[in-house]
């Protein structure tokens, strides 16, 4: 068995590898929404590594890299193992055999998220040496479910589509910085992707909504502070479902901490579905 990088390895090939690793996962990907979401996140291969038995890969991980926080990251965008093959600590040896590179190609940090409630790989991660960052939220729930009543917005605006070059200076609206996935950073990699929606009171922003309607992933969704609470935020939501092509929307790593998200979410009979950890370790 050998571990080198994924340089040379074909598309095809490395799906395979994905389709095997998640078989008994709830949630599969085709082809055409894993190259979306490497792209999105980053993907370079020859910065990714796996482990090789003769020609087929048993075990891999496919790592982002770009910015995080204004300092260059990898990102753990999917790592997996064969069934046949796991229990051999493969992931941990990949892991500790691409330090050397991501440190050689400028990697100051290594970034990833994980579900709280896999608590083998939570342990594995700390013991080499991640320490948890933030604590995320996420949710999903099919389109019929969701709760869009509402009282007439208190401050007259309309939505509109809008190019999401034009929300560069939006951070003003967020309570907390969104993750590796959900950063404009992410967003500009697929642009063709994702629709930009901006609710606009006296020909101003008052709010914007970021949605890739294929895969139901509602991005970000930020109301300026001083006009929450005056049913913008539910206008944003409610065109986001209509322009939503899959059967249910996902809302993936708010931040735990901001309660104002989770509120509105749940009011819209949007619950949580999980919890995930931010986890990084420094290079």
């Amino acid at each position: 068995m050998q571990i080198k990088p994924l340089t040379e390895a074909t598309f095809g090939t490395i799906f395979q590898a994905f389709r095997q690793a998640f078989a008994d996962y709830e949630l599969q990907l085709n082809e055409a929404q894993l190259q979306t979401m490497l792209r999105r996140r980053g993907f370079n291969p020859d910065l990714s590594f796996a482990a090789f038995d003769g020609d087929e890969i048993v075990s891999f991980t496919l790592n982002g890299v770009g910015n995080f926080n204004d300092i260059p990251t990898a990102y753990d965008t999917g790592t997996g193992t064969l069934k046949a093959y796991r229990g051999k600590g493969l992931a941990t040896e990949i892991f500790e055999y691409s330090i050397p590179y991501l440190r050689e190609a400028g990697i100051r940090q290594y970034l990833l998220e994980v579900l709280q409630h896999n608590t083998k790989a939570v342990s594995v991660y700390r013991n080499l040496g991640f320490e948890t960052t933030r604590e995320f939220n996420y949710f999903v729930r099919k389109n019929e479910e969701i709760n869009l009543e509402t009282k007439t917005a208190a401050l007259p605006c309309s939505i509109q589509q809008i190019d999401l070059s034009t929300l560069d200076s939006v951070s003003g609206f967020w309570d907390f910085h969104p993750s590796w996935q959900n950063s404009f950073e992410s967003i500009r990699r697929a642009t063709a992707d994702f629709v930009g929606l901006g609710a606009f009171a006296d020909r101003k922003l008052a709010g914007y909504c970021i949605l890739e309607p294929v895969a139901g992933d509602i991005t970000q969704l930020a109301v300026d502070k001083q006009h929450r609470r005056k049913g913008i935020a539910t206008l944003l939501l409610r065109e986001a479902i209509r322009l939503n092509k899959n059967d249910a929307v996902k809302i993936v790593n708010t931040d735990i901490a901001c309660h104002a998200i989770t509120n509105f979410l749940e009011a819209k009979n949007i619950t949580v579905t999980g919890k995930q950890f931010e986890m990084v370790r420094k290079m």
